[in-house]
């Protein structure tokens, strides 16, 4: 068969979905590790299979040719971190619930990003810059998988871009933490030890994100079939959409609906193992 069908969860794949994935798919299924597998099959088994499991693990069909990417572009918040940066500043700053309504209207696309994020920037008029160190100390940490995912791609020789329409006061850490080559996002721009309300210009968006996958690729002489992207929101479609293989992550309707691999309950590992690589070659 051209594809396979991949099997993964956080929580671990048990031998008894094995047995019903070998009974759907009328072959052999292998482990990958404790939290993924992968069998032979087509769209129609893996949708069988998704009926079948319940939603207990992810299911995702993966072509065989050129399943081994050679670029991971990621964005930052609420994928390679699980809060959304500007939300724990704006907590801080006593606005949180104003800005985290225009941030999820924002993710859910039904604002335009660049004027959304002027928006809540404008609410952070005053903040001081220290308060960016508090958010940092006490709210960010990285995502399960993803330090791994980031090392193991680049044991493999592979270019890793964290691609963020945050701030690089927290995707240069970010980035740092988890082993980025790369990292390109906003600005918050400053005076005198306080934010002055604006970011910097120009804001990197949906648009950004896929001219740096496009650049990213020409600098490295590989086709964008040849990039792996994952995102959780409707500023990541562009580069999903683009990327060899497109992965939302416990992302909004708008992305899922267009990606090529949905994960809902597997951590970051997943990427890897939707690219055919076994756990024991995972690098820390």
């Amino acid at each position: 068969m051209t594809h396979v069908v991949v099997l993964t969860a956080q929580e671990g794949v048990p031998d008894a979905f094995l047995a019903e994935a070998e009974k759907i798919c009328a072959a052999a299924p292998r482990r990958l590790g404790a939290r993924a597998a992968e069998i032979p099959g087509t769209a129609g088994m893996a949708a069988e299979l998704h009926a079948a499991l319940g939603g207990a693990v992810d299911v995702n069909l993966v072509a065989r040719t050129g399943r081994a990417k050679r670029l991971l572009i990621a964005d930052m918040d609420s994928t390679i971190i699980p809060v959304e940066c500007i939300d724990e500043i704006a907590d801080v700053a006593g606005v949180g619930e104003r800005v985290k309504e225009i941030t999820e209207r924002a993710m859910q696309g039904e604002l335009d990003f660049e004027g959304a994020l002027r928006a809540r920037v404008r609410l952070l008029r005053g903040l001081p810059v220290e308060a960016l160190e508090t958010v940092w100390r006490e709210r960010i940490a990285l995502n399960p998988g993803a330090r791994t995912l980031v090392q193991t791609m680049n044991a493999r020789g592979a270019v890793t871009a964290l691609v963020s329409g945050g701030f690089t006061w927290f995707a240069d850490r970010v980035a740092e933490a988890a082993g980025f080559q790369h990292a390109q996002a906003n600005t918050l721009l400053e005076d005198a030890g306080r934010l002055t309300g604006e970011p910097g210009e120009p804001i990197l968006g949906r648009q950004a994100k896929l001219d740096a996958l496009r650049r990213l690729c020409a600098e490295a002489g590989v086709g964008l079939d040849a990039a792996i992207a994952v995102g959780d929101g409707a500023n990541d479609l562009a580069m999903v959409e683009a990327a060899g293989l497109g992965v939302a992550y416990h992302a909004k309707p708008a992305l899922a609906a267009k990606a090529n691999a949905v994960l809902f309950v597997s951590d970051l590992t997943a990427l890897l193992s939707l690219q055919g690589i076994p756990e024991s070659d995972f690098a820390d």
